[in-house]
């Protein structure tokens, strides 16, 4: 029987292109090579949806909080045996007035709601990643800094040892995107070409290690 891992995101799951601001090609998307590493054992869904955060409702797009289509898409996957849940990244926008502390309690509540519905072929196993820490570079393009407004750099610095408490905490397991990963020269906040590879093959071995 396949083990059935959903992938929980942003932008940075859907696959975005910071360079080109276009979707990166399907072979070339960490979720298409994790999928094609973990091998016939494994189902992989990717669901990423870019500007989802954690729990903050978007007063610019509609449907963009990820604990409000936590369930409907979780139940429409069932039965899961892991979730693994990167986002944080869209939470640190200066319209949300969230404090990285803020954002680490979305992320709490998100995982506690994931544990609660009955979607787990046996008991929930999640996995805690923390997000890319943004380029302060970010701050001297335009259209990205006006998009995601000042503070978005320092509060991205704070999230990897807070999500990594957090994580103890739930008794979930947890892995850091940054050693491999490497933001995109065009907009300093999504991975680069190169990133994908690396990173796949890091939570592949993770996903192995943990799920068996």
């Amino acid at each position: 029987m396949k083990k059935h891992i959903l992938l929980y995101g942003d932008s940075n799951t859907w696959g975005h292109d910071g360079i080109n601001m276009c979707r990166y090609p399907d072979s070339v998307r960490w979720t298409s090579q994790v999928k094609e590493m973990l091998g016939e054992g494994y189902y992989v869904i990717a669901e990423g949806l870019s500007g989802r955060t954690t729990v903050f409702d978007d007063p610019l797009t509609e449907g963009l909080s990820g604990i409000s289509t936590l369930a409907p898409i979780l139940m429409s996957h069932m039965p899961l045996d892991y979730l693994v849940i990167m986002l944080g990244t869209n939470d640190t926008k200066a319209r949300f007035s969230a404090t990285a502390h803020n954002i680490t309690k979305g992320l709490i509540r998100l995982v506690k709601k994931a544990r609660s519905l009955e979607v787990w072929r046996l008991e929930p196993q999640i996995l805690v990643i923390a997000p890319i820490i943004i380029d302060k570079r970010i701050y001297d393009v335009a259209e990205s800094a006006g998009g995601m407004g000042a503070g978005c750099v320092e509060k991205s610095e704070m999230l990897p040892s807070l999500y990594k408490e957090a994580a103890k905490l739930l008794n979930v397991d947890y892995m850091d995107s940054n050693p491999y990963v490497t933001p995109a020269i065009g907009d300093w906040m999504h991975f680069d070409r190169q990133s994908n590879g690396r990173f796949a093959k890091a939570l592949a071995e993770t996903i192995v290690k943990n799920l068996g």
